[in-house]
């Protein structure tokens, strides 16, 4: 299995694009295609970042070209396009992909994936074979569903999103939800951990686009594009913990051993 650099990885994919791609897709097929092995916590951010450093660093050297926000290609199959990829008067270095006030979040994921132990781990991570992060002590808003109707709406600042969630499993609402979605503040460094301390300059506009963003991601109504316009946080996936099938091999041999 090759084990390629971030760039050489891009430049791979993006040759065999017939357009320009978004980053996250670029890293999605990187993965897709083997062609590296270790992908850390945010392999969409280490793509972002490569091509960054080049478009900043090399120039009109670089063999990227920045079409669109977060949207990439490479030099020579845009040139040899009729109409330039990128306009003329268009900054080729990449602009900061500011996410909002919502910087990651997960969507209808399973209780029973959870091992609700003091503290739990939510486990979820970017894309399949990158880095499992716990998200127990994320902050923002969250959801309770029954199947896919939203039962609860909550908020985690006192006590973070691991702590809310298990209070759950023991009040009025225990047998009411059986999945939840939540929304963090907390944006992911690559070596899966929390930005905790990281703070959030935000205009009136950006407040507006997150709203617009919850209630639709939350709601998903028939009318509307998902995840609204300008909202660029990063989704993460739901991991089972680990311990989980750890305690059924342990309880499925505890009851091979009292029918022996």
């Amino acid at each position: 299995m090759p084990n390629l650099s971030w760039r050489d990885a891009v430049i791979e994919i993006l040759s065999n694009s017939p357009e320009a791609m978004h980053y996250a897709d670029i890293a999605e097929a990187i993965a897709d295609q083997g062609l590296r092995t270790d992908f850390g916590a945010t392999p969409a951010t280490s793509v972002n970042v490569t091509i960054s450093y080049s478009l900043q660093n090399d120039g009109t050297n670089s063999p990227f070209i920045r079409v669109d926000r977060g949207r990439y290609w490479l030099r020579d199959l845009a040139q040899n396009q009729v109409q330039p990829a990128a306009a003329p008067n268009q900054p080729q270095a990449s602009e900061p992909d500011e996410t909002g006030l919502i910087n990651a979040f997960g969507m209808y994921w399973a209780r029973n994936n959870v091992l609700w132990a003091n503290t739990p781990r939510i486990l979820g991570q970017q894309q399949p074979g990158s880095t499992a992060v716990d998200f127990c002590n994320q902050k923002g808003v969250y959801l309770l569903h029954d199947g896919r109707a939203v039962v609860y709406v909550g908020r985690t600042t006192e006590q973070p999103l691991g702590i809310r969630l298990r209070q759950h499993i023991s009040d009025r609402l225990n047998g009411r939800w059986d999945r939840f979605s939540w929304f963090g503040v907390y944006s992911v460094a690559d070596n899966a951990s929390l930005n905790t301390t990281a703070t959030v300059s935000y205009d009136l506009s950006m407040l507006i686009v997150t709203m617009e963003a919850l209630l639709i991601e939350g709601l998903e109504p028939p009318q509307n594009r998902k995840r609204g316009d300008d909202f660029r946080a990063v989704e993460f996936l739901q991991v089972e913990d680990p311990e989980i099938q750890k305690t059924q091999i342990v309880k499925l041999m505890d009851e091979l051993k009292k029918k022996l």
